[in-house]
């Protein structure tokens, strides 16, 4: 199962989803949502069918729109939007790492091994832990019922037709929320670093069953709070 390429494109899909915004707002009526990726009905119709036909970087976005339901695109969007893929989130993260570090006054003599820095083969492992984090965030506010699964499904296949994604993916839908199993994906700190980026990067903080997943899940990485804190700092930071 290779997710590289895959998380690399749902990361860069937040330009698509922005310029489509007014595509998404135009559906808004038809689909009997409040402005969001999808409407309420869950057909196909809302942005995420509206973009099934077009090429690859649209087909990302529509699947990042299911992930995030109903959430506003200017909202969540923008966080998306300043990825631009797995390198970036790994410079974030990285750069987390130092202002803590420098925080505490505790400087490693090791560089955080993020994953822009590290060989073709741990990225893999890094995107696998990550794209795990972006699923489970997803449900974090229930919005992902058996209709919903089917949708994202469909349009993970049209982004990529591996067969070994396709039953991982279908698990991984279909499984209780449980911070501590997906914490347990993070086989660095750097990794569970960039976990919590992802995380962050896909939920609404204000809604409150989002945020105490997000808090459940920063304990279960064993995030040090000035670290947590400094991540998501660092993504207010690239928002605007």
């Amino acid at each position: 199962m290779i997710t590289r390429g895959l998380l690399d494109q749902l990361l860069k899909s937040g330009q698509d989803m922005l310029q489509n915004k007014a595509a998404g707002s135009h559906n808004k009526s038809a689909s009997g949502g409040s402005g969001g990726l999808l409407g309420g009905s869950g057909k196909s119709g809302g942005l995420g069918g509206l973009l099934s036909g077009a090429g690859g970087g649209a087909l990302a976005a529509g699947a990042m729109g299911l992930l995030m339901g109903n959430k506003k695109v200017r909202k969540v969007g923008g966080k998306v939007a300043i990825y631009g893929g797995l390198a970036a989130l790994g410079v974030i993260a990285y750069k987390a790492y130092g202002n803590w570090q420098a925080q505490q006054g505790t400087a490693s003599r090791q560089e955080p091994q993020t994953l822009d820095r590290l060989p073709a083969a741990q990225v893999e492992q890094h995107s696998q832990a990550i794209l795990k984090a972006l699923v489970a965030a997803a449900k974090a506010d229930g919005h992902v019922d058996e209709r919903e699964r089917e949708l994202i499904e469909g349009e993970f296949t049209k982004l990529d037709n591996d067969q070994e994604l396709q039953h991982w993916l279908h698990a991984e839908l279909n499984k209780p929320l449980d911070p501590t199993d997906v914490a347990r994906a993070a086989s660095t700190p750097e990794m569970a670093a960039e976990m919590y980026i992802a995380s962050v990067m896909l939920v609404d903080e204000e809604n409150f069953m989002e945020k105490s997943y997000l808090d459940e899940l920063a304990r279960q990485l064993k995030l040090e709070p000035g670290l947590k804190a400094e991540l998501e700092k660092q993504v207010r930071q690239a928002s605007l």
